[in-house]
Protein backbone atom coordinates (compact mmCIF):
# COMPACT_ATOMS: atom_id res chain seq x y z
CA UNK A 1 0.00 0.00 0.00
CA UNK A 2 1.51 3.61 -1.06
CA UNK A 3 1.75 6.18 1.48
CA UNK A 4 -0.76 8.90 0.83
CA UNK A 5 1.93 11.70 1.87
CA UNK A 6 3.89 10.90 -0.66
CA UNK A 7 1.29 11.50 -3.20
CA UNK A 8 0.06 14.60 -1.42
CA UNK A 9 0.09 18.29 -2.39
CA UNK A 10 1.57 20.98 0.24
CA UNK A 11 0.41 24.44 0.92
CA UNK A 12 2.22 27.06 3.04
CA UNK A 13 -1.47 28.89 4.92
CA UNK A 14 0.35 30.79 7.07
CA UNK A 15 4.09 31.21 6.24
CA UNK A 16 6.53 31.64 9.17
CA UNK A 17 6.68 35.32 9.61
CA UNK A 18 6.80 37.92 12.57
CA UNK A 19 5.07 37.79 15.68
CA UNK A 20 1.52 39.00 15.70
CA UNK A 21 -0.54 40.70 18.45
CA UNK A 22 -4.13 41.95 18.57
CA UNK A 23 -4.63 41.60 14.70
CA UNK A 24 -5.52 39.17 12.16
CA UNK A 25 -2.89 36.83 10.47
CA UNK A 26 -2.52 36.86 6.99
CA UNK A 27 -4.19 33.49 5.42
CA UNK A 28 -4.03 31.89 1.91
CA UNK A 29 -7.13 30.50 0.59
CA UNK A 30 -7.50 27.24 -0.76
CA UNK A 31 -8.66 25.89 -3.90
CA UNK A 32 -9.48 21.72 -3.13
CA UNK A 33 -10.32 20.51 -6.90
CA UNK A 34 -9.44 17.68 -7.33
CA UNK A 35 -8.58 16.67 -3.75
CA UNK A 36 -10.81 14.36 -1.35
CA UNK A 37 -9.18 15.14 2.17
CA UNK A 38 -7.45 18.45 3.51
CA UNK A 39 -5.39 18.38 6.61
CA UNK A 40 -4.21 21.86 7.91
CA UNK A 41 -1.37 21.78 10.70
CA UNK A 42 -1.36 25.25 12.90
CA UNK A 43 1.90 25.55 14.98
CA UNK A 44 1.39 28.13 17.57
CA UNK A 45 5.32 29.28 18.83
CA UNK A 46 5.83 31.51 21.51
CA UNK A 47 2.86 33.45 22.80
CA UNK A 48 1.75 35.12 25.36
CA UNK A 49 -1.85 35.58 25.41
CA UNK A 50 -4.67 33.14 23.89
CA UNK A 51 -5.68 33.73 20.67
CA UNK A 52 -8.85 35.03 19.49
CA UNK A 53 -9.73 33.13 16.58
CA UNK A 54 -8.76 29.92 15.12
CA UNK A 55 -11.20 28.46 12.38
CA UNK A 56 -11.95 27.34 8.82
CA UNK A 57 -14.19 29.41 6.38
CA UNK A 58 -15.14 27.52 3.16
CA UNK A 59 -17.56 28.34 0.17
CA UNK A 60 -18.26 27.46 -3.74
CA UNK A 61 -17.41 30.70 -4.84
CA UNK A 62 -13.87 31.84 -4.30
CA UNK A 63 -13.50 34.93 -1.76
CA UNK A 64 -17.29 34.55 -0.68
CA UNK A 65 -16.79 32.26 2.49
CA UNK A 66 -18.65 31.75 5.94
CA UNK A 67 -17.74 29.65 8.67
CA UNK A 68 -17.87 25.69 8.34
CA UNK A 69 -20.11 24.25 11.43
CA UNK A 70 -17.25 21.72 13.50
CA UNK A 71 -14.19 23.81 12.56
CA UNK A 72 -14.17 26.49 15.19
CA UNK A 73 -11.56 26.04 17.73
CA UNK A 74 -13.55 28.16 20.43
CA UNK A 75 -15.98 25.69 21.63
CA UNK A 76 -16.65 23.10 18.89
CA UNK A 77 -16.62 19.71 19.70
CA UNK A 78 -12.80 17.76 19.23
CA UNK A 79 -12.21 14.06 18.44
CA UNK A 80 -12.13 12.81 21.45
CA UNK A 81 -15.90 13.65 22.31
CA UNK A 82 -14.31 16.94 24.54
CA UNK A 83 -14.34 20.79 23.77
CA UNK A 84 -11.94 22.69 21.80
CA UNK A 85 -10.08 25.51 23.13
CA UNK A 86 -8.53 28.60 21.76
CA UNK A 87 -5.04 28.54 21.53
CA UNK A 88 -3.79 29.34 24.93
CA UNK A 89 -1.11 31.51 26.23
CA UNK A 90 0.86 28.47 27.87
CA UNK A 91 0.36 26.27 24.37
CA UNK A 92 3.74 27.72 23.24
CA UNK A 93 4.88 25.45 20.38
CA UNK A 94 1.41 23.14 20.38
CA UNK A 95 0.34 21.85 17.47
CA UNK A 96 -3.90 22.43 16.45
CA UNK A 97 -4.81 20.86 13.52
CA UNK A 98 -8.52 20.55 11.13
CA UNK A 99 -9.35 17.43 9.47
CA UNK A 100 -11.81 17.57 6.78
CA UNK A 101 -13.07 14.99 4.42
CA UNK A 102 -13.90 17.09 1.19
CA UNK A 103 -16.38 14.82 -0.41
CA UNK A 104 -19.52 16.93 -0.68
CA UNK A 105 -18.60 19.60 0.78
CA UNK A 106 -17.48 23.42 -0.46
CA UNK A 107 -14.47 23.64 -3.35
CA UNK A 108 -13.19 26.49 -0.84
CA UNK A 109 -11.33 26.78 2.48
CA UNK A 110 -9.41 29.55 4.30
CA UNK A 111 -8.44 29.78 7.68
CA UNK A 112 -9.37 33.14 10.10
CA UNK A 113 -6.46 33.12 13.01
CA UNK A 114 -6.52 35.73 15.34
CA UNK A 115 -3.53 36.98 17.59
CA UNK A 116 -4.99 37.93 21.19
CA UNK A 117 -4.08 41.26 22.43
CA UNK A 118 -1.07 40.59 24.27
CA UNK A 119 2.16 42.48 25.40
CA UNK A 120 3.92 41.18 22.36
CA UNK A 121 2.19 38.43 20.72
CA UNK A 122 1.91 35.24 18.73
CA UNK A 123 4.46 33.30 16.55
CA UNK A 124 2.36 31.15 14.26
CA UNK A 125 2.18 29.11 10.97
CA UNK A 126 0.17 27.04 9.46
CA UNK A 127 0.71 24.51 6.40
CA UNK A 128 -2.38 22.63 4.48
CA UNK A 129 -2.35 19.07 2.96
CA UNK A 130 -4.57 17.74 0.35
CA UNK A 131 -4.38 14.15 0.03
CA UNK A 132 -6.06 11.53 -2.43
CA UNK A 133 -6.09 13.86 -5.32
CA UNK A 134 -7.81 12.81 -8.38
CA UNK A 135 -4.41 12.86 -10.36
CA UNK A 136 -1.00 12.48 -8.05
CA UNK A 137 1.91 14.81 -8.07
CA UNK A 138 5.02 13.97 -9.74
CA UNK A 139 7.09 16.98 -8.85
CA UNK A 140 8.14 18.53 -6.02
CA UNK A 141 6.74 21.75 -7.91
CA UNK A 142 3.45 19.96 -8.15
CA UNK A 143 3.39 19.12 -4.82
CA UNK A 144 4.27 22.42 -3.65
CA UNK A 145 7.96 21.99 -2.52
CA UNK A 146 10.87 23.62 -3.30
CA UNK A 147 13.09 19.61 -3.24
CA UNK A 148 11.41 16.96 -2.03
CA UNK A 149 13.73 13.30 -1.06
CA UNK A 150 12.69 10.18 -0.99
CA UNK A 151 13.87 6.92 -0.01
Amino acid sequence: MANELHNAKFLQIVPPAAIVDDAAITTAEIDTLGWDYLTMVCSVGATDIAMAALKLQAGNTSGALTDYDGLDFDGDTDIEGGTAALPADDDDNGLFVFQVDLKARPRYWDLVATAGDGSTGTFFSCTAILSRGEVAPLTATEMGAKSVLRV
